[in-house]
């Protein structure tokens, strides 16, 4: 199994950097540090409806690099794409699940024929989880990774470019707002998270 890179690792601790410092999209594109301008008290209002209506959109979502694309040495190109993409990473780790671990994450699928090799295949290596944050970002992370099965993934996909098959497709990422909730809570406990939490 491949190692890391130097320059894969390199570019997921420039994700990291991300967490420390918020950015936000101007009107032209730009990154735009939040600022700390006074507001007049006539655009306070629609300042506030903003900020209330883009809450509502946020979303955050669980991502787990497999094993197969670590041991490619895509973590730093899976990374980017998050990020080129508008994704925040605001929590992330690199672990080696082991079988209790993998079987309990994908209980869901205990029932399933292919759950014994799943639990292999997840247990083969180490993988980074990450909490994803953003406007639509479970919707969003699924359309970056493509069709479940690597095959019928569309070109420029995580899993067309990573991929191999329906079971060696290099991403998982939460299908839903209670999926990803309880996903993340699967990972990741408060203070892990680089951003306001309410409960996971």
């Amino acid at each position: 199994m491949a190692a890391w890179s130097r320059k894969s690792y390199r570019t997921a601790r420039a994700a990291l950097v991300r967490v420390a410092s918020p950015v936000c999209r101007g009107e032209g594109g730009d990154p735009v540090k939040w600022g700390h301008a006074p507001i007049h008290a006539s655009k306070q209002s629609s300042t506030r409806a903003v900020a209330e209506e883009r809450k509502q959109t946020v979303e955050r979502t669980l991502s787990i690099i497999k094993p197969d694309a670590v041991a490619k040495g895509a973590i730093g190109d899976i990374l980017k794409t998050f990020c080129d993409a508008g994704l925040t990473i605001i929590a992330m780790k690199l672990i080696h699940l082991d079988e209790d671990g993998a079987r309990g994450f994908y209980a869901v699928h205990k029932e399933r024929p292919f759950f014994t090799d799943l639990v292999a295949f997840m247990t083969s290596g180490p993988v980074v989880v990450s909490v994803l944050e953003g406007e639509g970002a479970i919707a969003k992370n699924r359309e970056l990774m493509g069709a479940t099965d690597s095959t019928q993934a569309e070109a420029g996909t995580i899993r067309a470019r990573f991929g191999t098959d329906i079971e060696r497709n290099a991403v998982h990422g939460s299908d839903g707002p209670d999926t990803a909730r309880i996903e993340i809570g699967y990972f990741f406990n408060a203070s892990e998270i680089q951003a306001p939490v309410e409960a996971l």
